[in-house]
């Protein structure tokens, strides 16, 4: 099997929160990864988020959101992806999210979610470990 470029991660902040701090961190530490890494920016919706995604034929798709509603924008890139016919895109999110909280997301098809302290290595490493198309990407 032929690996052709590095794992491309899309890092999102979707709604109106502002804090990005974590979303930089992760960013710069899957980039020392040797992944390739597009941060979108502050205050994006869930369709900007998945036509980004779409574009940049992104293999994860990382969330990160500090307010409460990571319930509603999580589930909707999901939703929005699917609906666009890209199932082989890994989704992740972050951000302070209680486990119950984060039980649920999973259940909506989030693949996993990291909570404040998670090391950027352990992130990297659920991304290798986990790749939906690991025949086109190498970490």
């Amino acid at each position: 099997m032929t690996q052709d470029r590095p794992i491309r991660v899309l890092i999102a902040k979707p709604g109106l929160d502002g804090h990005s701090r974590g979303a930089w961190v992760v960013t710069m530490g899957l980039r020392d990864h040797g992944m390739e890494v597009i941060y979108t920016g502050l205050r994006q919706t869930a369709e900007a988020i998945v036509q980004a995604a779409v574009q940049e034929d992104v293999d994860v798709v990382g969330l990160s959101c500090m307010s409460a509603t990571y319930d509603y924008y999580f589930p909707k890139v999901v939703q929005l992806l699917r609906e666009t016919g890209v199932d082989d895109v890994l989704v992740i999110g972050g951000g302070v999210i209680p486990p119950e909280d984060a039980a649920v997301l999973k259940e909506k098809g989030v693949d996993a979610v990291f909570g404040p302290g998670t090391l950027v290595k352990d992130i990297a490493a659920y991304i290798q470990a986990n790749l939906k198309r690991p025949g086109k990407a190498v970490a």
